[in-house]
């Protein structure tokens, strides 16, 4: 047996977060929608059929992880007092989920652009129920 076979990790674990660390953005889901779609422009914008097979497997991985992103948010952030006052977050989160599997299995610019418009409705929420105070750090003041 080697040093290192005793060293490994006996589990590994994969979090963004169930400490929960409090840290809840629709950015992130954003940023891994707008990844798949340049993907996609960049996929039919090629020839070469192994740049776009990479491209594929890339686009479907950020699929996952914008999907991924709006599950915590839904499960995570949006407690019961905001869907009382927010119901409408219920069917976003639903929606958008759904979206991202369509993204990942297609080659659509549209199904992209249409997810990016989704998580944007669902940011429009996130802000009107506090979550850019709640959540996120606040920028250091301007340095003299």
């Amino acid at each position: 047996m080697f040093l290192t076979d005793l060293l490994r990790p006996k589990t590994l674990a994969h979090a963004h977060c169930d400490l929960p660390c409090g840290v809840y953005d629709p950015e992130q889901a954003r940023i891994e929608a707008e990844s798949c779609y340049k993907i996609i422009e960049k996929y039919n914008a090629s020839n070469d059929d192994q740049f776009k097979t990479r491209a594929i497997v890339i686009k479907e991985e950020r699929a996952e992880l914008a999907k991924h992103h709006i599950d915590v948010l839904w499960s995570d952030y949006f407690k019961p007092e905001h869907v009382q006052k927010y119901p409408e977050i219920t069917e976003l989160c639903w929606k958008a989920a759904k979206q991202c599997s369509k993204v990942k299995g297609s080659l659509d610019i549209g199904d992209a652009r249409t997810l990016i418009d989704m998580i944007d409705k669902i940011d429009e929420v996130w802000t009107k129920a506090g979550g850019p105070q709640a959540t996120r750090v606040a920028k250091a003041a301007a340095r003299a």
